[in-house]
């Protein structure tokens, strides 16, 4: 069902139409789709939760010398005078060499071909990193590992609704989308905002809702959205003792308040990962 789920959610983000022209393929947690725009849309795939981390790669047969001869087309293109450099390789699956030997070899070549550039080799703290990772009788080479916001894949634990009329509303409805949860966010404030510019881009199926003025209306606004959606929870920015009254109207449902005992300078450092991950 997770992985279902993370494809549908792929495809919903990237159609056919945005970049994603063949069938997504699933190798052993990874998931591969060719795409004919990759600029475009490796940001739109690094907002799908489950998603760890993007990669554009080059496929080529698990063959040490097809290996060589396109890791050092990739390292011309990307090495500059002085570069310090890592390779790191993987392997899974029968082959008659382990990842240590692959990355040294391969290490050895670009250090030989390029050695004119004044390059080296440093594990620590490279200025430029090639990954190799070999998967059966295939192999796939990239220069970029990009983060995603991983988590659970949206729609695989139901539904909330978010009070967000600020950066904690914001964050604590981003957590909760994180874990799995499809959102409707009620706004207040500058929350219309952070839905728009960012909550948003991780869900282009979420629905933005302007918060009522008085607080005791605003509450029962958000359990009716909660009753049309067939929510399973609330998520406020506070404790549900910050909202008089709000418990009785919330009945029986979950509530979560994900960033208590987080400090604003707390909130405000995890909000800018996330706005940097919705581009």
């Amino acid at each position: 069902e997770f992985e279902r789920q993370l494809q549908h959610n792929i495809l919903e983000v990237v159609p056919g139409g945005r970049g994603v022209t063949g069938r997504l393929r699933s190798d052993a947690g990874h998931l591969y789709a060719d795409v004919e725009d990759a600029a475009r849309a490796i940001p739109l795939l690094r907002r799908v939760f489950g998603i760890t981390s993007v990669s554009r790669v080059e496929e080529v047969p698990a063959d040490r010398a097809a290996i060589e001869s396109r890791l050092l087309a990739i390292a011309d293109r990307r090495l500059g005078p002085g570069d310090r450099f890592a390779i790191r390789a993987r392997r899974t699956g029968s082959h008659s060499f382990t990842s240590q030997e692959l990355a040294r070899d391969l290490g050895s070549a670009v250090l030989a071909r390029f050695a004119d550039r004044g390059i080296s080799v440093d594990l620590e703290s490279p200025t430029v990193e090639l990954f190799v990772e070999v998967r059966s009788n295939r192999a796939y080479l990239s220069e970029d590992r990009m983060t995603g916001p991983g988590g659970l894949p949206l729609g695989v634990a139901g539904r909330v609704v978010a009070l967000v009329d600020g950066l904690r509303g914001a964050l604590g409805a981003y957590l909760l989308m994180k874990r799995g949860c499809r959102a409707r966010w009620v706004t207040r404030s500058e929350g219309a905002d952070l839905v728009a510019s960012v909550l948003a881009r991780f869900d282009p199926t979420g629905r933005s809702f302007p918060g009522e003025e008085d607080e005791e209306a605003r509450a029962r606004q958000i359990a009716e959205i909660a009753d049309a959606a067939h929510a399973d929870g609330i998520v406020l920015p506070l404790a549900v003792e910050g909202f008089p009254g709000a418990r009785l109207i919330y009945g029986e449902r979950v509530i979560f308040s994900p960033t208590i005992g987080w400090t604003d300078r707390e909130v405000e450092e995890r909000w800018a990962r996330v706005r940097e991950l919705a581009g």
